[in-house]
């Protein structure tokens, strides 16, 4: 049996064992959480988050790019479409993590720099190579869109030695 062939049968267990009909579009907790495509970091399970409890953004790094905010942006279209609002009583969490595959990468800015949309003087500041860094430098990137105005946002580290999670930044 293939993987296509195994994930399929076990979303037929999903489907009659813990599907759970009626949830919203909009997550239960007004929460918003940015992490790493990382299979160790699945957001939803290492907060122990219920299915419909938060939605999730994941890409490299879990970090907080151009692309990323304007993703922010267009949920905040859908969310208004939908008859409410992305914004106060929010919640933003960037969610990063240990031994990140990204910080492999420090030494290729070719990579890099498109990815952050910066120059090579730029990178340093991106914190590639420190993820308490930069998970600060994505929450200030946050905090600053005016787009986002009244989201309470975060920062939070992984360890994916034990499983916990550290505040990196408060909300």
């Amino acid at each position: 049996m293939g993987v296509v062939e195994t994930l399929t049968s076990r979303n037929a267990d999903f489907a009659t064992t813990q599907f759970t009909e009626g949830l919203r579009m909009m997550p239960n907790l007004k929460t918003i959480v940015i992490g790493c495509v990382d299979p160790r970091v699945d957001p939803a399970a290492v907060l122990g988050a219920e299915q419909g409890d938060i939605a999730a953004i994941r890409n490299v790094g879990g970090r907080v790019t151009q692309r990323t905010l304007e993703e922010l942006v267009m949920l905040r279209k859908v969310t208004q479409a939908a008859g409410a609002d992305l914004g106060p009583g929010w919640e933003l969490i960037v969610l990063q993590h240990t031994h990140c595959g990204i910080t492999l990468l420090q030494d290729q800015p070719e990579l890099l720099t498109p990815y952050f949309a910066t120059d090579e003087a730029g990178l340093p500041e991106q914190a590639v190579g420190d993820p308490r860094a930069a998970i600060a430098h994505d929450v200030a990137a946050l905090r600053g869109d005016t787009r986002l105005e009244g989201v309470r946002v975060s920062g939070l580290l992984y360890d994916v030695a034990t499983g916990k999670v550290e505040t990196v930044v408060a909300p």
